[in-house]
């Protein structure tokens, strides 16, 4: 059973997730405001994936998901509001792995939140695989990590799964839609920038730690990753 924590203020609907989500098969557990969403998020509780919203008493969500990501890399799937943009790409560039508009659909909700679970069963299969080097860049399955020239560089899930992605294609165009279902687990949505985003997040860690592989973008056409030395 997969266990789901909700950061949310709006109690109605909190209690409303907590049901649906409940019949769906998922252990859920609520916080009401920032503070003590937080406190459960670093506990020694583990949870799959956290639904964070944005406006919240005591810490708003943008306050919780910074604080978080010093020391945590659980799955967050940001609750924005409809149409506000900057929430969205705000919550991509603090380390959220995707966002959903309020108000929305309650299968849409929980097609998400199996998509990242679904990536996180997937990981005893990964940890079968071999490391991948390109270049100063390394990515190890067994442990989920990523490396530049032997040191750790921390990414979220889903920035790893798109790097890891882009290295067994390196030098081979990727689609954004193709990026979209291997790393997000959906379909690419009109204006959705999730994974623009993502990529953005990708090469900033990648800059900041010295590495000498580019991910390219080839407008109209998608992502590669490529090693200036080969």
């Amino acid at each position: 059973m997969h266990a789901v924590l909700i950061i949310d203020d709006d109690n109605e609907l909190t209690q409303l997730l907590d049901q649906y989500l409940s019949s769906q098969g998922y252990h859920i557990t609520v916080a009401n405001d920032g503070e003590e969403g937080l406190r459960l998020a670093t506990s020694q509780r583990h949870f799959d994936v956290i639904l964070l919203d944005v406006m919240m008493p005591k810490l708003d969500g943008f306050e919780v998901l910074k604080q978080l990501r010093r020391t945590h890399l659980t799955p967050v799937l940001m609750l924005t509001a409809r149409g506000d943009d900057y929430d969205r790409i705000l919550g991509l560039e603090l380390g959220a792995d995707d966002y959903l508009p309020k108000p929305f659909n309650h299968r849409e909700l929980s097609a998400r939140i199996k998509a990242i679970c679904r990536r996180l069963a997937d990981i005893p299969q990964a940890r079968r695989q071999q490391a991948i080097t390109v270049g100063d860049l390394a990515v190890n399955p067994a442990r989920q990590t990523v490396t530049i020239r032997g040191e750790e560089v921390s990414m979220t899930a889903t920035e790893y799964a798109l790097l890891h992605l882009l290295m067994v294609n390196h030098g081979a165009v990727l689609s954004k839609e193709e990026i979209s279902m291997q790393v997000l687990g959906r379909p690419l949505q009109a204006f959705d920038r999730s994974i623009d985003m993502h990529l953005s997040n990708v090469r900033k860690k990648l800059d900041a730690n010295g590495s000498e592989q580019v991910i390219k973008t080839l407008r109209g056409s998608g992502y590669m990753l490529v090693d200036p030395a080969s």
